[in-house]
This record gives C-alpha cells, sequence and structure tokens, in this order.
C-alpha cells in the first residue's frame, strides 16, 4: 500500500534520512522503531511532503507521490497525526472535528465517538482546556474525520501517563481491527509491541533492522543496540 524506496531527505543543507526503505501493507500495522532523533518523525514528514525528499521514491498504492504537495497527499488518503498534537485550543472538540473533516462516508463525528467515548462527553470543552491525553486522542480522532486508508502516528504515546497510554493503546487496536493500515512511529517498544505485525528500526536516518514484532522481542542483540538509550 504505502511504500518509501531508498528515501533521502534533508532539512536545507543537512541531510537526515539516508536511503529509507520501508513498506506498509494493506490492514497492517508496522512500527518504525529508533531513539530520539533518529530520523523517525523525518521519514512521516517526508511520507507527508512536509520535508524535502531528495532521492528515491515514495508511493501510495502503485502511485507514485513523492513530488506531490501535502494538501494533494492527504486528498489521496494519507492521515498524519504529529507528535506535537497541533490542536485548535480556542476550538470546542467538536469543532476540532469538523475541522478535520472531508469527503466519505467511512468516519464520522459519532462513529469518532464511539471509539473515543471520552471526547463525546467532552465534546463542548475548548481543546485547549483538554489534559494531554485527551488532546492526543482528539488529535488522532480529528485525522479519522478525514476518511484516511493509511493514519502515520508520530510518537503517539510520549509524555503520557501509563495509564493514559494502555487506554490509547486499546483504541489503536481497536482501529486496527477494523482493517485500517497504520504506521506507528515509536520510542516505546513495550507500547509498540502490543499493536504493530511487523517492524523496522532506524539509527542516524538509516534503516538497520526489519522484520516480524515477534522475532524483534526475540532479538536482545538488536534491541540493546538500536533501542537501549
Amino acid at each position: 500500500m504505502l511504500r518509501l524506496e531508498g528515501v533521502e531527505a534533508a532539512y536545507g543543507l543537512s541531510r537526515v534520512l539516508h536511503g529509507v526503505t520501508i513498506e506498509a501493507r494493506e490492514g497492517e500495522v508496522v512500527s518504525l522503531l529508533g531513539r530520539n532523533g533518529a530520523g523517525k518523525s523525518t521519514t512521516l514528514k517526508a511520507i507527508v511532503g512536509l520535508v524535502e525528499v531528495t532521492g528515491g521514491s515514495i508511493s501510495l498504492g502503485g502511485r507514485d507521490i513523492t513530488a506531490l504537495p501535502t494538501h494533494e497527499i492527504s486528498q489521496l488518503g494519507i492521515g498524519w497525526v504529529p507528535e506535537d498534537r497541533r490542536i485548535f485550543s480556542d476550538l470546542t472538540v467538536e469543532e476540532n472535528l469538523l475541522v478535520g473533516a472531508k469527503g466519505g462516508t467511512r468516519w464520522g463525528a459519532s462513529r469518532v465517538y464511539e471509539y473515543f467515548p471520552k471526547l463525546g462527553q467532552l465534546a463542548g470543552r475548548r481543546g485547549g482546556s483538554l489534559s494531554g491525553g485527551e488532546q492526543q486522542m482528539l488529535t488522532v480522532a480529528r485525522t479519522l474525520m478525514g476518511n484516511p486508508r493509511i493514519l502515520l502516528l508520530d510518537e503517539p504515546s510520549e509524555g503520557l501517563a501509563p495509564v493514559v497510554v494502555q487506554a490509547l493503546g486499546h483504541q489503536i487496536a481497536a482501529l486496527k481491527r477494523e482493517g485500517l493500515t497504520i504506521l506507528l512511529s515509536e520510542q516505546n517498544l513495550k507500547f509498540a509491541a502490543r499493536l504493530a505485525d511487523r517492524a523496522y528500526i532506524i539509527e542516524k536516518g538509516e534503516i538497520r533492522w526489519e522484520g516480524a514484532m515477534a522475532r524483534l522481542l526475540e532479538d536482545e542483540a538488536a534491541r540493546r543496540a538500536f533501542l537501549t538509550v
């Protein structure tokens, strides 16, 4: 479904990604793991056109999207949940959801509230008054309102209390059961392991390990080499 082939990317003169090749097949959850600063967020930003891709290619369903502007990539069905959430703090929960809505019948406010019932209870509250966990749920829900074919989640568990991380994991697992394709960028291996079918490990902008998540959990040497702080 989504494939990056030899992708190189840069911020100005600073090269960040060095030949990244990853794939997310339809209906699976793939985790991109790595330490802070390894290139996870840059990879997701490259997919949605927010970082200059200087080499390689990115395709969605066989269509090359490497040079497309961000709004066209979104229209093709890639939903991005940024690390810093970017909710509209002065708008209510319901208004934030409506901002994210676009064509399609799969997701609407009532269906989103089924997956995130807490948001239904907070529909009239302003986004800025929500807790960090509630804001993260709102960001995911707002992205779903765009009816994505694939969901890119950038560090969704970062900075959240363990009980909130557990609840968020249950909600993402429900989306997986729904058949939604998900590319999950994470530092938290325990969180990713509950959800992902396969994993890639990125280090200094290069993919250093790939395989089934079950195999990674058995590969202590790889975890120690690339994930231990």
